[in-house]
């Protein structure tokens, strides 16, 4: 239903006041609200309705009236079109005013936490001195542009349209000249692109992974097939390039934002920025076979073409000086931005307040890296990751850097944490050990730490519930999502946590994510009186107020086309944190089995939920 007064395509002239989650200015027309693309907060520009709704709608900027005192000159002409820097128009400082705001939201509206102790145990945001070309990770969509020629770029937000660009100013310069070279070699040797409309064609993605500290680059095509054509020549024209002209672009480079500007590494030790390499080369190039229809970009099987199946890279230690190394494959996790990495581990690290006698569980470790970091400095360290690929390298990290004192475990957080707390257990009058715990202290089962770094999604909800039984006297939560973070720490604060320390860190430049780093500490009994609460015990909370199924369906129907359930909404505001009173019509059978909430739909009830303050 259209507004009264308002309709699509109409000019508007509108106050920005607010800034919304994903970025978009926030002002009212006549008391009529609107989510404003690409506006900056105390911008007053004319916009145009690109959908109107009876109570709210959404434009996108025609013209900057009076320009907001934060608004900067974009680096790159792409940025309205391509979906990742969302505040690129933003000064930089102002950015880092944002998150933090953003992350003080979710922790008061989401985890029920008071808003002056918020104030009272938050840190400042660190930020990066300079918030360009800091990725070393970058995939690259390939397609076609208009007159049938292969292009990469970037997908324009909310699409599936690539948006044809080689030179991102999030990544290395080198980045640029090595798509034009694959894409070269494509044209030359007639290597088809890949259409997702009907499955057809064949180099899908293009990975390109960097070594800040070491040099050096790998590059990975996920070919949608066995092979490429003439591998020999792609090979041949990717090791001819030389990239010592490039420098250290992006460190110190000219046309920063001010030069005078606040050091925005807080109290962090001197020196905490990401050293560039001296010398970058490629050393790896490899395919990824993937074949399905589907929206994962790497495929299961990696051939490489030529060179190593890795490449290398180093993170310091800031508290020490001292630099661990790890081998990085084409499938590994590993933080994107590595200068505010070695701030975001020196955060954990002391948080962790280890001494050398600790005992650390690390959850979601991925290959190793908070975990080899924490083992430096505690007396036994344990990793968990779902994927095994992942585990094979943690474990061959810790053998190159010469720790002993760190074991990792293949699965699921929320499986191996639970079987390990459970492991006495026996069956026909022996013990029970399906992950192979054979060896590890008993000390384990109540660990002096556990660190968890979990997706964003969050940690799921067994695993939770393993570690409160755990009882760490700490936890040090790190977190890409704020709101899953939010959600969490209610848990853990109702299961006998108080929050101590909270502190951004922007790992994610002209974008608006943000990671978050958490100290909890086990409260003294002696002190205070643990109360536990189911779900099913909780009244409504006051987000569950602010809008109806019914309602909530409207908004996702009106703006997305799709049609959701209240089963499925249900799902996804438990998984927010909104907390649900028992459905009593579930299934009465105990294997009963409920349809998951697509990945898309999902997506469109959470914007619903921001939408209705409910976020």
């Amino acid at each position: 239903m259209e507004h009264e007064r308002y309709r699509k395509n109409d000019i508007v002239t509108v106050t920005i006041d607010d800034i919304g989650s994903d970025g978009e200015g926030i002002g009212k027309a006549d008391g009529y609200t609107l989510f404003v693309k690409d506006a900056v907060i105390d911008d007053t520009v004319e916009a145009r309705i690109t959908k109107c709704r009876k109570t709210y709608g959404y434009a996108r900027v025609e013209k900057v009236v009076t320009p907001s005192s934060f608004r900067v000159e974009p680096r790159c002409s792409f940025h309205r079109q391509c979906g990742g820097c969302q505040i690129q128009a933003m000064h930089y400082d102002r950015q880092l005013a944002y998150k933090q705001e953003k992350v003080r939201n979710n922790l008061i509206r989401i985890g029920g936490f008071d808003a002056a102790y918020i104030d009272r145990i938050t840190e400042p945001i660190v930020g990066m001195e300079e918030p360009w070309h800091y990725r070393n990770k970058a995939q690259y969509p390939i397609g076609y542009d208009k007159n049938g020629n292969p292009v990469a770029g970037f997908y324009a937000g909310r699409t599936h349209d690539i948006v044809a660009n080689t030179d991102c100013a999030l990544g290395p310069a080198e980045n640029q000249e090595i798509l034009e070279t694959v894409l070269a070699y494509m044209r030359e040797n007639r290597v088809s692109a890949y259409r997702e409309t009907d499955g057809t064609g064949l180099v899908r993605h293009v990975l390109i992974r960097t070594g800040f500290a070491t040099g050096q680059i790998m590059v990975c095509l996920v070919v949608n097939g066995k092979k490429l054509p003439a591998e020999d020549k792609l090979v041949e024209k990717l090791r001819g390039l030389d990239f010592d002209r490039y420098g250290s672009r992006g460190k110190g480079e000219a046309g920063s934002e001010d030069a005078a500007a606040t050091k925005r590494t807080g109290e962090l030790p001197d020196g905490a920025e990401q050293e560039s390499a001296a010398e970058r080369k490629i050393v790896s190039i490899a395919v990824s076979v993937n074949e399905e229809r589907t929206n994962v970009i790497m495929g299961k099987e990696i051939r490489v073409l030529w060179g190593s199946p890795y490449i290398e890279d180093s993170i310091r230690i800031l508290q020490t000086d001292e630099r661990v190394t790890f081998r990085i494959s084409p499938l590994s996790f590993y933080q994107v931005n590595p200068g505010q990495t070695e701030k975001l581990y020196a955060i954990a690290l002391d948080y962790a307040g280890l001494t050398g006698r600790e005992t650390v569980w690390d959850l979601y470790c991925g290959i190793g890296t908070i975990s080899l970091f924490m083992a430096r400095r505690a007396r036994q360290v344990c990793g968990v990751e779902a994927i095994p690929q992942a585990i094979e390298d943690a474990r061959e990290n810790a053998r190159i850097n010469g720790i002993e004192n760190a074991r990792f475990y293949v699965g699921k957080a929320e499986e191996v944490l639970p079987a390990f707390y459970g492991s006495a257990e026996e069956k026909d009058g022996e013990a029970v050990d399906p992950i192979g715990f054979a060896g590890l202290s008993p000390e384990m089962k109540h660990p002096n730490v556990i660190v968890v770094d979990p997706p964003r999604k969050g940690c799921d909800e067994k695993c939770l519930e393993t570690m409160l039984a755990m009882q760490p006297a700490r936890i040090v939560y790190v977190s890409c999502d704020s709101a899953t973070l939010a959600r969490d720490l209610k848990v853990l604060a109702a299961g006998g946590y108080e929050l101590k320390r909270v502190r951004a860190v922007d790992q994610f430049g002209q974008s608006v994510h943000v990671e978050t780093v958490c100290l909890l500490s086990k409260l003294n009994v002696k002190q205070h009186i643990e109360v536990k609460l189911t779900m099913d015990e909780m009244d409504l909370t006051a987000a569950e107020k602010k809008a109806s199924y019914e309602e909530i369906k409207a908004y996702v129907l009106e703006k997305f086309g799709l049609k959701v359930s209240n089963l499925y909404i249900a799902q996804i505001k438990r998984k927010c944190g909104i907390i649900e009173r028992e459905n009593y019509n579930l299934p009465k059978a105990e294997d009963a089995r409920q349809p998951k909430c697509p990945e898309e739909k999902e997506a469109a009830i959470r914007e619903a939920l921001e939408y209705f303050k409910m976020l």
